[in-house]
């Protein structure tokens, strides 16, 4: 089924999970254990994360460096493949621009259509870790909205070789990344926006946003978005603070505020334990505002932690 009518048909908010997948050499069974705990809420899909492939340099007998490609996380396609298998659960892969040409994301698209996958999270990705700024690949797609057109063109029948005539249509639910807080490449909110309100245009269906702890910039955002004509549906992502060294972590890496009451709390803790209850307590009430509000979904990013996430939601629903 597909995100907007698994919204559209709901009489409450829903609840979805995000996963990581596992790194390489570990079995299926870890995605599994990771989600058994989460399983008795029911949620309406499970999101799979994508990793690009990352290059590292060997030594080789002579001295001398080889670069080689190094994947250290399974494919995304056989997990959503697994776990709508094994949980008759819809499943959304994110697609990601990073480390793929159009022709290798085109086959991974068809791959999804096969197995009866209906829905998609686009993102642009991240830089390769050893660049300063973001790539494509050769023949690759530079921006999320690139990646966006070329999955509304194969929606339509449309591939990338001229000699395929009315092509089979796939039928892809596509969502895209929302910044409650502004990406944090772009210049200013406003340009942030737009570039938003493009994608929408361009087809985008839901809106799936980065992780914030200050609900009022969730509600502003949308706000914001309504008001510039983004009327599709906005679904928070959610996160729990776990350790004290995330407080550093998080707003380095993902670009994200941390509210100064939460700070200050988790800075009093004296183990990672009393973190965790801190953090959990305040998902718990961001949560139940954010319910309140109406949200049609919320999305928490469990990454490493379904104990905490089911402490949390078994609070909320």
């Amino acid at each position: 089924m597909k995100i907007n009518e698994h919204i559209s048909n709901a009489k409450d908010t829903l609840v979805s999970f995000e996963i990581l997948p596992p790194l390489k050499g570990k079995s299926i069974n870890s995605i599994y254990d990771h989600l058994e705990p989460l399983m008795e809420f029911k949620p309406s899909w499970i999101n799979v994360t994508y990793h690009r492939s990352e290059t590292a340099f060997k030594k080789k007998a002579d001295g001398s460096f080889d670069k080689v490609e190094v994947r250290k996380r399974p494919g995304t396609v056989g997990i959503c493949a697994a776990v709508m298998n094994h949980y008759k659960i819809d499943a959304v892969p994110h697609i990601i621009c990073g480390g793929f040409s159009k022709r290798e994301t085109e086959d991974a698209l068809i791959d999804l259509n096969f197995l009866g996958i209906d829905n998609v999270l686009v993102i642009r990705g991240d830089a390769d870790k050893n660049a300063a700024s973001f790539e494509p690949e050769p023949d690759g797609n530079k921006y999320a909205e690139d990646l966006l057109k070329q999955i509304v063109n194969l929606n339509e029948g449309i591939y990338l070789d001229d000699d395929i005539r009315n092509g089979g249509k796939t039928k892809f639910c596509i969502g895209v990344a929302g910044y409650p807080e502004k990406h944090f490449e772009a210049p200013n909110p406003e340009i942030d926006l737009n570039r938003l309100k493009d994608k929408v245009g361009c087809g985008a269906e839901f809106v799936m946003t980065q992780m914030f702890f200050d609900n009022q910039k969730y509600f502003d955002f949308v706000k914001t978005c309504r008001a510039n004509d983004i009327n599709i549906p906005i679904i928070p992502g959610l996160k729990p603070i776990t350790t004290k060294k995330q407080l550093s972590i998080l707003p380095r890496i993902f670009h994200v505020d941390i509210p100064t009451i939460l700070s200050e709390a988790i800075m009093r803790c004296k183990t990672d334990d009393e973190v965790e209850k801190i953090g959990t307590e305040w998902l718990i009430q961001q949560s139940k505002e954010l319910k309140k509000f109406g949200v049609p979904v919320l999305h928490y990013y469990t990454l490493g932690k379904p104990r905490t996430i089911k402490n949390v939601v078994k609070e909320v629903f």
